[in-house]
This record gives C-alpha cells, structure tokens and sequence, in this order.
C-alpha cells in the first residue's frame, strides 16, 4: 500500500476484508513521531476509523499481524475482557513480538492499552505508531498509551519487514473501517483525526415529533389502521459525521416497518392488503419502501402512516427502520425510531395527563381583531406572552382516544357538518377529559368552567362546521397548512379566531392559536415577498433572495439593529434545500419557518434578548447539531448548566411549535437537553427573561458558538460577502 493511500476502492469496508501491506516502510530520519522520545529505524505510522457493531465481544482480536512465508496469524491490535484496545509488538522487529504459541489473553506479553472502553455502535479513530524503539496508541487524535521495546536487531532487515501483512479479523465484532492508511512515523495523527470523518445515519429526536405522543416508558402511541381513521406522523433522519455535524451529502433513505423484538419486517396481513407503512408525498400515499426519499443538505423528514394495528399482530410493538441505499446496508448506514404501539380510534393504549389549556380569547379581543384587518392588531391581542419551560417530552399533546379523517381535500364550501360524527366526537372529546390519569388527571375547577363558557359562547351560530375544526385538530402540518390556505381566503379575522379557539378547546393544545391568527397575514407576506424576489417567474436566484428576505424579517420582527447574519442565512438556505436556485415550493419552505421566528421576535420582551449582542442570548439561526457542538470545547463538554438559546429549524408554521425557543443545555448527567419554551402564552411575567432562564436550577451560564474567519468565509463565499456590503451590511456583520 502506498503511503496516505486509502484501503481498497470503497470508502467504508468489512473488517475482515481488510488487508494492510506493509511495502512501504518508512525510515523516520531520526524522529519518532508524535510525544517525546523518539527511535531511529524502520517505523509506520497505522490510521483508520473502526465501527463496532452492538453485537461486538470483549477478547476479540482486531487486527492480526502475518509474515507471508509463514500461515501463523499473530494478534496486533485487540479488545482486552475490559473491552479496552490493547497493541502489541511487531513481529521481525521487536524482542518482545508475541507468537502464535502465545494464549490468550495475551497479558503476560509487553503491550500498550487504552484506559478508555471503546465504543458500540459508534465511529471512533484508532492511531497505531510503531518503531524500533517503541509503540504508541492513540483513540480519537490522543495518545492512550505508549511502551518502550528492544529492537529484534541492531540493523533489521526493511525487506523482511515489507513482508509483513496486517489483516482484519471480524470474528465477534462485526465491525467497518474508513480511512485505512499507513504514513510515516513523523505523521500527525491528530491532523489524521479531524480529516474526512466517516458519517452515521441517525434518528433526529429532538424536539416535538408532529402525530407522535410519546409515553414515560419510552413507547410512542400512534393511529393507525383503516384509511378513514389513521394519521400521518412525521419522522427526521439525519446524515451526521463522528463529530456530531450534519453532512450534505446526496443519499436516498428508506423507511420501513419491523417489529421491535425481533427486528423482522411487519409483512401484509393478505395479498390484496394495504403495505404496513406507507408514505405520504404530494397528497398521494404509496408503499414506503417504494418511495426512497433523498436527504437535502443532510436532512429528510418522512410523512408517514401505520396501516397495521398492534393488537392485531399480538399486541407487539413495531420500529420505523430508515436505510440507505448503500449496497451493503452497514449499520451506520440504518436509524430506528423508538418502539411503536399502533392503536385504532377505539382504543387507549396508554393513559396520560390533560394539558391544561389558557384563557380563551375574549368578546372584546375578537372586536379588536375585528376592527382592524392586519398584523398589528393581532400583535395587540397577542403580543405580551409567558413564558412556559417544559421538557419536550412532557409538553406534547396526547391525542383523543376516538379518531376520525374526512378524506380529500374538498373546499370549505363543499364541506358540511355530519351531526352524527360532531356527536361521536364531542362525547370522545368530553370522556377523554373525564378519563385521562397521571399526575395532572384532569383540568382544575377553573378550567373546567373556562372550557364550559367558550363552547357556550361559540353555540350560537358556527362560522365553521365542526367537522373542518376536527379535521384540522387530527391532521398532520402539511395538510394543516393546506386547509389554512383555503379557511383565510374568505374568513374575516372575527371568524378565523373563532376557528382558532374552536382549535385550542378541541385539541387541547393552546399552542395553535397564534399559528392560526399570523396565517392571514403570513400568506399575503409571503406571496408579495415571492413576486418581488421572481420577478413573477418560477424561479430565482438564492442571491437576489436574500436583501427581500432581510427586509422582510427585520420589519415583521422589529429587528433594525440584528438583521439576518452569514450564519442565519445559511441555515435558511439549508432549510430551503436548494441550490442556487431556489422555486416557490423552496421559498414557501424558508418563509413558513422564518415568519414565526420574526413574530415571536417582534414581542418586546423576546426581542430585547434577541438584541442584546453582549452576552449574545440567542445564538442566531442554528441548527440543532451547531447547538451541540456550541457546547463541546476542544477539551471536551463544557461546564454542566452552559446553555445557549435556538429556534427548532424542524418546526414551521403551522406546526404549534414553530417561533418557539429551546433551550440546548449540558445537564448535571453530563448529556445534553433539548427544552422548549413556549412563547404564544398572554399572561406573561414582568421580569426580563434572562433573569428567569438563570433562576431554573438546570441552567446556569450562557454559551456561545464559536466560528472561525475561515468558516465563516466558507458559509457565503466572496461574492455574497461583497452583496451583504453593498445592501448595507458592515465587513464585522457579514463575520
């Protein structure tokens, strides 16, 4: 093998396909590499990336070495009974070299370990320095562990040792390898480390997961079964690099359903029948293992729904498996959601507390949205709010145990109220709040009176059937989206916060109010922003995007003094998946996102924090791994209680959640925590919110994300540098 030169033609092999020859033997001209303490001779330097799968055995050899004119395979580097990575002397060059007569497990033989246990199921870099004079071991750029040897001769032979082989061995491990290469002994592996990391296929579980309701067990709920009652639900996967960064990379992912004991797939119940998952694209649903999705800029997000139900496969719980379409389908390459119990309409497969529900819009408020059409008096009624802190887990909304879809996406015209179904429904609705258990039963007194005058208030005439409120309430964001559109063409705002408490009393969940009310005026925004970048075409350029886009936000969110930065318009971009290009669809994507930002911002006390650039509270528009990685310095996590503050980029309007912050904090367990503060609240707190975010007892300093000249030149590039500057931004802006 040539120096530097990766092993064999794929990126990513079996272990036990591996075959390192050691023809190219380097002579160090007197320097040992990296540390102190160097050997004159032969020497090498052995760098690779190693996967352990789940089902990888402590005592097993990793790397066994062979001279070719003998059949004996030596160990060379092994996983110890501890599972720690032990390396062991070369044969042909050191005294100390085991043979094959040698047992396990090999202790009384002189070795070098590392006192780290080796991960499973995870990427991690393993360095090798061999010479006359010594070894060296080094697991993720650091060097674990170092030996004195005596040399075998005074002048070892270099052929003899070019015919040394070092071969893969995946007896117990199961395990993949990257980036095999052999370099000099003066090689840095630490340089070696942080170059081309390998990637991992993961499961993207932060934040609320639309159509999902999660339970203390860890066990999702989701309904399914026939077509008229099964909902969508929406799952992320994301392409990650071993440092926790996303990657752009082109891939198709698919997904598909397995039972989660066993890992075998859930087959058709008869040959006539419906596929067990399947995939909702364009208003059409298929096979979801005929419909690979494609990752933009290292994201895909899947619409999916379970057309088998638990109960009838013995009650046994199902995963969503997502996999590339990598020919040799390694486990990096696979992600899993957590188990699934699917349930019908009928049933409750687990029970769960109330969310409790805030004041109802009053006469008097309807009356000022009434009297004026527009953006301001929404902000008037909705424009002071409250703070919420709640762990993401236990501020999802649990379904009604009976569920109902009305099929087809007719107009609001065509749709009518089916007395029989608003029964059913409302008694649902009615016994689910008399029934549901944990620690916050049901609503309190004052609740349950609060719920009681809003039906009475809305008994009167309905400016919307019941049966659209419904649909709305059980629908997944896109089709959400889709009925907003059609609802706000021909209702007034007096009628579009009646359909927004209908929502919230029906729901249970308050968050959708304020995604209601800005609809109106978000769509008209957003069309008249699109005619100005296109030109009235179907397309524009990213570049001309971006001075409409900042002008746009920096109005909504009453920002003048922070407008849009280099990084807050890269992760816009990255939420658009486009290229340079960029169509409606693409715009639609970026403004259903940023327009909720920029209104929850445009709330006093939000945007007083947002701009404050010393300390710097809320880190701009990032993503949730630059949030991660925001608190990971070069030695490692930071200290527990650092924190920094994020917009989720998964959550767009009409999702209840998207404007909302979270809080990306290391916990006192040493892992990091997604939190989500709720901002559509409008009995608010008088104290600043920073005062009340350092008064939570998980949370006490700020962090900060760091970037360096050369990556924020390689966000934009020179020319849209130079654009920036010209629209009015200052050299430290664009930075």
């Amino acid at each position: 093998m040539v120096d530097g030169e990766q092993c064999g033609e794929e990126e990513y092999s079996k272990l036990n396909d591996l075959r390192v020859r050691l023809d190219r033997v380097c002579h160090d001209g007197g320097q040992g590499g990296e540390g102190s303490g160097g050997g004159v001779g032969v020497g090498f330097t052995l760098c690779f990336w190693i996967y352990l799968s789940g089902s990888a055995r402590p005592s097993s050899v990793v790397l066994k070495q062979k001279k070719s004119e003998s059949e004996d395979e030596i160990p060379f580097i092994v996983l110890n009974e501890e599972n720690k990575l032990v390396l062991l002397p070369l044969v042909l060059i050191h005294k100390e070299a085991p043979s094959s007569e040698h047992p396990f497990p090999w202790t009384d033989i002189l070795h070098t370990a590392s006192e780290i246990d080796c991960p499973l199921e995870k990427w991690f870099h393993v360095g090798c320095q061999v010479a006359e004079k010594y070894i060296r071991l080094y697991v993720d750029g650091k060097l674990v562990g170092e030996k004195s040897l005596s040399p075998l001769s005074n002048k070892p032979c270099q052929d003899d040792i070019k015919q040394i082989m070092l071969i893969g061995n995946d007896g117990n491990l199961g395990s993949y390898t990257y980036q095999v290469q052999i370099l000099p002994t003066t090689a840095s592996i630490s340089d070696q480390f942080v170059k081309s990391p390998p990637v991992k296929l993961s499961f993207d579980n932060s934040g609320i997961l639309d159509g999902v309701e999660e339970g203390g067990d860890g066990v999702w709920s989701i309904v399914g079964g026939k077509a008229s009652c099964r909902r969508n639900f929406s799952l992320e996967v994301v392409l990650l690099d071993a440092f926790g960064q996303s990657v752009h990379k082109d891939m198709d992912v698919t997904a598909s359903l397995l039972y989660a004991d066993n890992g075998s797939p859930v087959e058709k119940t008869r040959d006539d029948s419906e596929a067990p998952l399947l995939l909702s694209c364009d208003g059409l649903e298929y096979p979801s293992t005929d419909r690979p999705v494609m990752l933009l800029r290292g994201r895909a997000t899947f619409k999916l729904k379970i057309s088998q139900l638990s109960s009838k496969c013995d009650n046994r719980l199902f995963r969503v498996c997502f996999r590339t379409s990598h020919s040799q389908r390694p486990p990096f390459f696979e992600a899993y959601s957590c188990p699934i119990g699917c349930i019908s309409r009928n049933r409750t497969f687990k029970t769960v507390g109330f969310v409790k529900r805030s004041v109802p819009t009053t006469v008097s408020e309807i009356q000022s949205l009434k009297s004026s059409d527009g953006l301001q008096a929404i902000r008037d009624v909705y424009g002071n709010g409250h703070l919420k802190s709640s762990n993401q887990s236990h501020s999802k909304f649990s379904p009604p145990s009976k569920r109902c879809k009305v099929d087809g996406y007719r107009s609001v015209g065509e749709l009518t109220a089916n007395e029989t179904l608003v029964q059913t429904l409302r008694k649902s609705q009615n016994g689910r709040m008399n029934s549901c258990e944990g620690t916050d039963s049901g609503p309190s007194d004052s609740d349950s009176t609060d719920l009681k005058d809003s039906e009475a208030r809305w008994n009167g005439d309905s400016f919307i059937s019941d049966v659209t409120t419904f649909r709305y309430c059980l629908e997944g964001t896109v089709e959400r989206s889709i009925l907003l559109k059609d609802l706000v063409a021909s209702l007034s705002n007096e009628e579009i916060a009646h359909f927004a408490e209908q929502v919230c009393l029906y729901s249970g969940c308050s968050h959708h109010r304020s995604q209601i009310l800005i609809a109106k005026q978000l769509l008209q925004e957003g069309d008249d922003s699109w005619n100005t970048i296109s030109q009235n075409k179907q397309h524009a350029l990213w570049i001309s995007t971006i001075p409409e886009l900042n002008k746009r936000f920096t109005s909504i969110a009453n920002s003048t003094s922070r407008p849009l930065s280099a990084q807050d318009l890269e992760t816009l971009h990255g939420i658009a998946g486009c290229g340079d290009h960029l169509g409606r669809e693409e715009f639609d994507r970026i403004w259903h996102w940023l327009y909720p930002v920029a209104f929850a911002l445009s709330k006093e006390w939000v945007n007083k924090i947002w701009g404050c650039q010393s300390p710097k509270w809320i880190e701009g528009f990032i993503t949730r791994e630059e949030a991660e990685a925001a608190l990971k310095g070069p030695e490692g996590l930071h200290k527990t209680g650092t924190f920094v503050l994020r917009f989720p980029t998964s959550r767009s309007w009409p999702h209840p959640d998207a404007g909302s912050l979270i809080v990306t904090y290391l916990g006192t367990d040493l892992v990091i925590h997604h939190k989500l503060l709720t901002l559509d609240h409008r009995v608010w707190d008088s104290r600043l919110l920073q005062d009340m975010l350092l008064e939570e007892p998980e949370l006490s300093q700020l962090g900060r994300q760091v970037f360096s000249l050369c990556q924020k030149l390689n966000l934009l590039g020179p020319l849209l540098i130079n654009l920036l500057i010209k629209q009015g931004y200052s050299t430290k802006e664009c930075l």
